[in-house]
C-alpha cells in the first residue's frame, strides 16, 4: 500500500474530497396498481409482484 512521504494539508484534503458528489438514482417506469411509477431498477421487479406498496 502507497504511504504519503509528506503530510497532506487540510485544505488540499478537503478540496479533494469536495470533488466526490453523489448522482440521482436511475428510475424506471413501473405499472403497478393500474398506474405508472418510477422505481430504482432493482425494485422493479417487487413492485410489479406487488410486493412492495408503492406510495
Amino acid at each position: 500500500m502507497a504511504v504519503p512521504k509528506r503530510k497532506m494539508s487540510r485544505s488540499r484534503t478537503r478540496s479533494r474530497r469536495a470533488q466526490w458528489k453523489a448522482s440521482p438514482p436511475a428510475l424506471v417506469p413501473v405499472d403497478a396498481g393500474g398506474r405508472v411509477v418510477p422505481v430504482p431498477p432493482r425494485l422493479a421487479r417487487a413492485v410489479r409482484e406487488g410486493r412492495i406498496d408503492v406510495p
